[in-house]
């Protein structure tokens, strides 16, 4: 994700993190750099950004630069396809994938229109509020997949916010179709550096492991 000098949908730790990016000079062009490293892997790589930030850079030419990147798409949380004209546009000259945002308040109207203008699928935040980890799956998200589905049965899903554990992973992978986890990866790497071992990333693998394994308990294609 790019970091963003007023991170109004993120919680503390995405906050901080981009913050400290923000601190260190980090700009839209790293991103693309990590985005061309992690594809030159081999794995698909997509970017969750404020729309502000890709207005200021120039719609098509942030598309142009994304793809050239490798980038396979974008997750826009600020944007709504009624307002997303130029970006509908950029993303399918580049051949990016589009992904908007819904939520469990979403009418049935707006989930048909939304799913209608994404390209790859679908992102179905399972509860209200700004990013983070939380304590427990949030009841809502089974819901909204389903409604999702009879509404849009091709639309793939991912569920996002709040994801943290395996337990967790397991109960999204069980009726989602990608599980969408942030903070909980940031965390450990955050108190790495905090503790003057920024290149351990020992917590970060611990928590992989643990994720990983609670959607395979799942999904054996995992």
């Amino acid at each position: 994700g790019l970091p963003y000098s007023d991170p109004m949908m993120d919680g503390p730790v995405i906050q901080r993190a981009g913050t400290r990016a923000l601190e260190r000079g980090v700009r839209t062009g790293d991103v693309f750099a990590a985005v061309e490293a992690v594809r030159s892997t081999g794995t698909p790589a997509v970017v969750m950004t404020y729309w502000n930030l890709v207005d200021r850079y120039g719609v098509d030419a942030f598309a142009r630069d994304l793809a050239n990147a490798g980038g396979s798409g974008l997750i826009t949380p600020a944007l709504i396809p009624d307002e997303a004209g130029d970006w509908l546009a950029a993303s399918g000259a580049h051949g990016l994938d589009r992904i908007f945002l819904v939520s469990p308040s979403s009418t049935d109207a707006r989930i048909v229109s939304t799913t209608q203008a994404c390209r790859g699928w679908v992102y179905a935040t399972s509860v209200m509020g700004v990013t983070g980890t939380r304590s427990a799956s949030p009841t809502a998200a089974p819901e909204l997949v389903a409604r999702i589905r009879e509404l849009s049965p091709q639309t793939l899903v991912g569920v996002g916010l709040g994801v943290s554990t395996g337990d967790q992973a397991a109960d999204v992978a069980g009726y989602a179709d990608a599980v969408i986890v942030g903070s909980a990866f940031i965390k450990p790497m955050l108190a790495a550096e905090d503790a003057g071992n920024p290149d351990d990333l020992s917590g970060l693998r611990a928590v992989l492991a643990d994720l990983a394994a609670g959607v395979r308990r799942v999904r054996h294609d995992a």
